[in-house]
């Protein structure tokens, strides 16, 4: 082998090693970040506090959650990369996972199957249900250097929020919707079963989960797109109990509506029958209205009209009458 082959073996390793291998692309539902060094390029000096991802954060938090915004490489390619350089490609597919998934301990949950939480009158539930989330592209650098596990820290907070929120509930008070319907707090407040409450509230449980977690982008560099709560189960000890106050409450609420409903149909019959009598009465006085203003209109006429009428209405009388008695003159 001579030194010109040694020369030109070592190029065309050299190429294939760090030239054609420093060819790559990025898929249709990735972005990517390059790093020279372990130093991912900077977009200036901005930083996620400029970007509108961050407003849900408190004041308290920005400081904390102030990461730098790093070029992002949209899909496409080819693109080429030094050898100091590394690339980290992340995928921005909505994903699903269970809500009591633990990425640290499989066997947390039961086995990452139910999330159990205490509600406000101190009863042990278990929640079912799943998350969909998906990394934001405007936070890489959260993602990828800012945070160990993302999905970790993620799902704790979203389990903290979660037991929080359950552990305070009150379900909504509804106003009245009329002014024969009952007072708001009824039957509900006496009850006061907050699992039954969680039940009958689950769309506005998952809309306060997303409102609590529009921060996780600033903070983790993922979006939680949506929470699904599916299912609220009591303790096996309690489901039976909570089963009869239930069907007492609905016997009640029943015969509350029934009750209602009746007392309604009692006052609008009552109401017809007052303006049937107002009318009648209007149609029998409406006549000798008409009657007084004719005759006050004869009077007017003259000195004789009037008792001209009374003669023609006595002879139209008269003359229907079969039998006629009069008072004698003495």
């Amino acid at each position: 082998m001579t030194f010109t082959g040694i020369i030109v073996g070592f190029v065309l390793w050299f190429l294939l090693r760090y030239l054609v291998a420093g060819i790559y692309t990025v898929d249709q539902s990735e972005r990517a970040v390059k790093t020279s060094f372990g130093r991912a390029q900077r977009v200036g000096d901005l930083s996620t506090l400029s970007d509108p991802i961050s407003a849900p954060l408190r004041p308290d938090e920005k400081d904390r959650y102030d990461y730098p915004q790093v070029r992002v490489i949209p899909p496409g390619g080819p693109y080429f990369r030094w050898p100091w350089e590394r690339v980290y490609k992340v995928s921005i597919a909505t994903k699903t996972l269970n809500m009591a998934f633990d990425p640290l301990s499989p066997s947390a949950n039961q086995n990452n199957t139910i999330l159990e939480a205490v509600t406000k009158d101190q009863l042990n539930t278990g929640l079912t249900g799943e998350i969909r989330y998906r990394v934001s592209d405007r936070n890489l650098y959260a993602y990828l250097f800012g945070v160990k596990n993302p999905i970790a820290h993620v799902m704790g907070y979203f389990v903290s929020i979660l037991r929080e929120r359950i552990a305070n509930f009150e379900a909504p008070q509804a106003a009245p919707a009329s002014e024969g319907a009952p007072a708001p707090g009824g039957m509900a407040a006496v009850s006061g079963i907050s699992i039954n409450d969680l039940r009958k509230n689950l769309r506005d449980l998952n809309e306060h989960m997303d409102r609590e977690c529009a921060s996780s982008a600033a903070r983790y560099g993922i979006i939680l797109d949506a929470s699904l709560i599916t299912g609220i189960d009591p303790p096996p000890e309690v489901e039976s109990a909570l089963a009869a106050i239930n069907t007492a409450h609905n016997k009640v609420s029943s015969d509350i509506s029934l009750a209602h409903a009746s007392a309604d149909q009692k006052i609008v019959q009552s109401r017809r029958a007052v303006e049937i009598e107002t009318l009648k009465a209007q149609a029998e006085v409406e006549p000798l209205r008409a009657l007084a203003e004719q005759l006050s209109n004869l009077k007017k006429s003259g000195p004789g009209a009037l008792g001209s009428y009374m003669r023609n209405v006595r002879l139209g009388l008269f003359g229907k009458a079969l039998q006629i008695i009069l008072e004698a003159k003495r």
